[in-house]
């Protein structure tokens, strides 16, 4: 059978319904790919509740990254073929058994990377490739701070960290989270939950700060991650779990003479071969054991709620994948 969970209309996770439809067909230039994982990340709930704009007025398919076996290849596609293992990260339709896709967005799987783990990884692992590579290029001898350093995004990121030479301090909320962290990459963590981290951020550093903040969690962190950069620190917000911070003001930035930037992964992967080059360095990192991918919660595609009712409940540690 063929089936796709849609959400009828904005809300919350009860508005994901499994419907059955027509198996999908190829145009030129595309492929089917039968998925065997999906992964689950926080964009598909800023979709799912409208705080991210709708592609449609109704029946959204939400998932923005996957794995599978391509089952048929359309006219014009070159360099894909029948059976091959492909993975992909894009905006929405991935919460379906079946897919029809441009091959433009495909990139194929090395033998050494799992359907599963390149469904866990390719939207968080390239999401940290261009936060340490390309919004800023973080250098050995520095240090920053990584909030929600337990999470899908940040385990990732705290080893390509370590691998680099850069002292990560992370946040995270509980002493389990917080040893999770330790044990990817992190030098020092500051539970959330126990501990002002702006404070602890002074304590660490003896008053100077950090070179750059890593936000996803915007209007319960802002404004302290300003207040942990050093002068001419950088923030980095690239989302906003908690919601969006929405006091914020350029002239906070004249502190201490700080930068800012918003980035969204999808305008990094429109550049022509920037996808295929940051998919190489992330699998490459992984097949070296340099980065380890965490999948620690799995769900049945059909229980996608409950995956999503976890994830904002920051119930959720490392990556959470469906299996159609």
């Amino acid at each position: 059978m063929t089936y796709a969970i849609i959400a009828r209309q904005k809300g919350g996770s009860d508005v994901l319904e499994k419907a059955e439809v027509a198996k999908p067909e190829t145009a030129a230039g595309e492929v089917v790919v039968r998925h065997t994982a999906i992964g689950v990340n926080f964009i598909d709930t800023y979709f799912r509740t409208g705080l991210y704009p709708w592609p449609v007025e109704k029946d959204l398919v939400l998932g923005s990254e996957a794995a599978g076996i391509i089952e048929a290849v359309g006219e014009g596609v070159s360099g894909f073929s029948v059976g091959d293992r492909v993975a992909y990260t894009i905006p929405n339709g991935a919460y379906v058994s079946h897919r029809a896709i441009e091959a433009k967005h495909l990139v194929k799987l090395p033998d050494g990377i799992s359907d599963e783990i390149a469904a866990a990884s390719m939207l968080k692992g390239l999401t940290a490739h261009y936060l340490l590579h390309r919004s800023l290029q973080v250098q050995s001898g520095q240090r920053v701070l990584f909030h929600a350093a337990a999470g899908g995004v940040g385990l990732i990121a705290g080893q390509w960290l370590a691998a680099k030479g850069v002292t990560a301090i992370g946040t995270a909320g509980g002493p389990e989270k917080c040893a999770l962290a330790l044990a990817h990459g992190y030098g020092q963590m500051i539970d959330y939950k126990s501990e002002n981290f702006v404070e602890k951020i002074k304590e660490i550093t003896d008053g100077q700060g950090v070179d750059a903040v890593y936000d996803s969690i915007g209007k319960d962190t802002h404004p302290g991650s300003l207040h942990c950069l050093k002068n001419f620190g950088s923030l980095v917000s690239f989302g906003q779990s908690s919601g969006p911070a929405l006091d914020f003001k350029l002239s906070d930035l004249a502190v201490g003479s700080y930068s800012v930037t918003r980035p969204i992964l999808f305008h990094f992967t429109a550049e022509s071969g920037y996808l295929q080059s940051a998919a190489d360095a992330l699998f490459a990192m992984i097949s070296s054991g340099d980065i380890k991918i965490n999948i620690n919660q799995k769900f049945n595609l059909t229980d996608v709620a409950k995956a999503h009712d976890q994830l904002e409940s920051r119930q959720t540690t490392g990556s959470t994948i469906l299996l159609p």
